[in-house]
């Protein structure tokens, strides 16, 4: 039997729906604080059960019979690595076989302007492979799903405002990343295997503005402004620190080309070519 936990997740129920499409419902399994919240899940046949990555004796329990795991990472930003930790300990006590870890693509692996989300991965895979568990590690690209929020709601309106210079990025859908992650876990011959779950399509936030242009009618700009200004105009309209200092750090790792992508494992895996950006952006910012 597949488990995966982080159902309630979006990458969690896509991957749950890709999977469903091609192994029965009675092979698989999912994992939820709570699972009231899996209703629909737990009406196709699937296995609902509940666990929380922070009470290591409930995921011995929810991974009983369990002989694929997906741990899809953490949400909790102060205490992933320990919640990670938790999952692959009680994996290895409850007899599992074989682990798949959303990890993330990266170019370096200390001094990274996200090192305070990078870390957590990192050690994951460490502490995944000193485990003795067979294991498939899935190195994800920087989610299109994102950019939204990277170019806020009156993008059409005001332009591009973000200091990510000109350098391409690599912007990956994740409903690709599920139904690459979901044929892992249905087949066989990914064993102790590293992939990267990237588009090969690298473009700029130049590029996204005139993407943005084409699909709307309407010219938006790219202002990218300094970091010291970036962080003055949204700290004066009162947005998070917290926050700020997120957008920041990924608008600086995207800077550096921590992002941009060369050949990839996922046309493969999926087994056609991934969305391309524009069609994404189409399906948002179209209506």
């Amino acid at each position: 039997m597949i488990l995966i936990t982080g159902a309630t997740g979006n990458l969690g129920k896509a991957t749950v729906e890709f999977l469903l499409r091609k192994i029965p419902a009675a092979s698989v399994a999912v994992l939820a604080r709570h699972p009231e919240k899996l209703a629909e899940i737990k009406a196709l046949g699937v296995d609902v059960r509940q666990g929380d990555y922070t009470n290591p004796a409930s995921l011995v329990a929810a991974f009983k019979g369990i002989e694929k795991l997906f741990l899809i990472s953490s949400s909790d930003l102060a205490d992933r690595s320990t919640q990670h930790i938790n999952v692959v300990n009680a994996a290895k006590q409850s007899g599992v076989k074989h682990i798949v870890f959303t990890s993330f693509q990266r170019k370096r692996e200390t001094d990274s302007p996200i090192q305070m989300l990078a870390q957590s991965y990192i050690d994951t895979e460490k502490h995944i492979k000193a485990s003795g568990l067979t294991y498939t590690i899935l190195k994800n690209g920087l989610y299109a799903d994102v950019l939204p929020m990277f170019l806020g709601e009156k993008v059409l309106e005001t332009g591009i405002f973000y200091p990510a210079g000109t350098t391409k990025s690599a912007y990956t859908v994740r409903r690709d990343m599920a139904e690459a992650a979901a044929n892992v876990l249905a087949d066989t011959g990914h064993e102790n295997k590293e992939y990267i779950f990237a588009t090969e399509e690298n473009v700029s936030f130049d590029d996204i503005a005139a993407i943005l242009s084409s699909i709307t009618g309407k010219h938006v700009g790219n202002i990218n402004p300094t970091k010291e200004i970036f962080i003055e105009t949204l700290s004066k309209a009162g947005a998070p620190q917290e926050s700020v200092g997120m957008a920041v750090g990924f608008a600086e790792a995207i800077r550096l080309g921590e992002f941009a992508s060369g050949k990839t494992d996922l046309e493969n895996i999926l087994g056609k070519k991934p969305t391309p950006l524009k069609e994404f952006l189409r399906n948002i910012y179209s209506n």
